[in-house]
């Protein structure tokens, strides 16, 4: 199933979420004009705003605070993704320059200021103490988990556990804070909002599984990403990490100093090394078992095709080529 026709419940909603985004974005200032014009113009999965929509509508409401709440989203992922970019010296995003790339680190870096700061007046505009309370603390958690990503970076001693707690924070907490702005909208009990909380932390967690996947197996013209690009960085990603834990002697050096030094030049070694030691099917069962998990924190919301839609794109994660 493709990810248009599992969000067709909320295309209408989708298309009011884009609307949004592009007034909210709107400045006197020409160069942040120019950069949100670009944002927009990249494209993207929209998957988190998707998560509010749908998170909200499964739990009855009818109202159009999401359409708010879900342009937030965007607008604190986007600014992260501003920032990445500069911290990575990412030259390409979905196949298009980056911002730092176009107009420099300083301008994608203030014009993410800018995107954050009016992510936070938009969240004052819901008259929520609630919608302000999740977001802060999920701003927060995102940016301790890039520092922790950041301080992982180049070091081959990173285990599995500190490796989940960075995606845990930098992914997870913002899947998570989507899907519980849905049920803040919608009015429903702390545990119900608990619950869609869930749904999205565990979505989270195997969605970065999965991007972690893709970075040794993506078509490169399907994902606009190169593969082996988190190794040329010196992130330690799962299938590193399981290698390294379950390879011959060799194997191991070879990795620790391609994540020492970025050896993108070690690239088919690397591969070969991963896929040799299991490290990829171990990946992606971490993955599906995240995905059920997210799909059982579902099982006290009513039937819905919005429901459906939470549960298939779960399923939809384990499949995609991007």
């Amino acid at each position: 199933m493709k990810l248009q026709d599992i969000l067709a419940p909320i295309a209408g909603d989708m298309r009011r979420v884009d609307e949004t985004i592009r007034a909210r974005l709107h400045s006197e200032v020409a160069l942040i004009n120019e950069i949100g014009a670009h944002i927009v113009s990249a494209g993207g999965k929209r998957l988190r705003p998707a998560l509010v929509l749908l998170s909200a509508r499964a739990l009855g409401c009818t109202t159009d605070e999401p359409i708010l709440h879900a342009a937030t989203i965007e607008f604190i992922h986007t600014a992260t993704l501003l920032h990445d970019d500069v911290v990575d010296e990412s030259g390409l995003r979905r196949g298009l320059k980056t911002a730092n790339a176009v107009w420099g680190n300083a301008g994608a870096v203030l014009s993410g200021d800018f995107v954050y700061s009016r992510s936070f007046q938009m969240m004052v505009d819901s008259g929520r103490m609630e919608v302000m309370r999740v977001m802060a603390d999920t701003t927060n958690a995102i940016a301790e988990g890039e520092v922790l990503q950041l301080l992982n970076c180049g070091d081959p001693q990173v285990d599995e556990a500190r490796y989940l707690r960075v995606i845990e924070l930098k992914t997870a907490r913002l899947f998570e804070g989507g899907c519980r702005l849905g049920a803040i909208a919608a009015d429903r009990t702390q545990a119900i909002q608990d619950a869609a909380g869930r749904y999205g932390h565990e979505l989270g967690i195997a969605f970065q599984l999965v991007d972690d996947l893709l970075d040794y197996l993506a078509d490169p013209t399907v994902s606009g990403k190169n593969i082996g690009t988190d190794l040329a960085e010196g992130k330690p990603t799962l299938p590193l990490i399981h290698a390294m834990k379950h390879g011959t002697t060799e194997q191991a050096a070879l990795i620790r100093d391609a994540i020492r030094h970025g050896r993108i030049d070690r690239l088919g070694d690397v591969l070969a090394a991963v896929e040799s030691t299991g490290a990829i099917p171990y990946t992606r069962a971490l993955a599906e078992r995240h995905s059920r998990e997210a799909i059982q924190s579902l099982s006290e919301i009513p039937e819905s095709p919005y429901k459906n839609a939470l549960v298939d794109l779960a399923r939809y994660n384990l499949t995609r080529a991007a």
